[in-house]
């Protein structure tokens, strides 16, 4: 058992630590950027039509919805691009200790959540937007606002990967924080 062991090659712990640190900051310029467009692509879903000879006009602050999932968006990257320079740091002077990962693992955790609470509403009321609800009487708006719904549905796509990005981190954050520093 001894001689198998032998065998296998150990990578050294500030090497993995490394590799780790390197994911993460990727992982957080992906969402990051993410965020940021769908940010970016909610503030600019705007859109005008004349139905009937009325003026209807379209925009995401008339949702309460979409505004949270905007501000949600815009408030995780933020708080993100600034723990990207706390990784930075840790990367920089090589304070590679649990409690650090700990920290990481809070932030990456309250920023997931508030995004996908935030995508969670935003993708209810597009839902309506696009299918209505014949229960309630709400007819669907999108087949007179289709640049409008495309807009919205790029930023739902966009937020989306931003959770995806977030939930990696956070598992990886709760993994390192977890570990026995050697």
């Amino acid at each position: 058992m001894e001689s198998m062991e032998a065998k296998l090659p150990q990578n050294p712990p500030h090497k993995t630590h490394k590799l780790v640190l390197c994911a993460q900051i990727c992982l957080r310029i992906v969402a990051i950027s993410t965020a940021f467009a769908a940010t970016w692509t909610i503030v600019n879903a705007k859109e005008t039509v004349v139905v009937f000879g009325l003026q209807f006009d379209a925009r995401y602050t008339y949702s309460s919805a979409f505004k949270f999932f905007a501000f949600a968006n815009a408030i995780a990257c933020g708080f993100t691009s600034l723990s990207l320079m706390f990784v930075l740091l840790i990367f920089r002077h090589g304070r590679f200790t649990p409690s650090n990962f700990f920290f990481l693992f809070l932030h990456d955790l309250f920023m997931m959540s508030l995004i996908l609470s935030g995508v969670a509403a935003g993708t209810a009321i597009g839902f309506v937007g696009r299918y209505g609800n014949s229960h309630a009487g709400w007819s669907e708006i999108c087949d007179r606002l289709k640049k409008y719904c495309d807009k919205v549905t790029t930023s739902m796509v966009l937020s989306y990967l931003s959770v995806i990005c977030l939930v990696v981190l956070t598992v990886i954050s709760a993994g390192k924080s977890r570990q026995i520093m050697v």
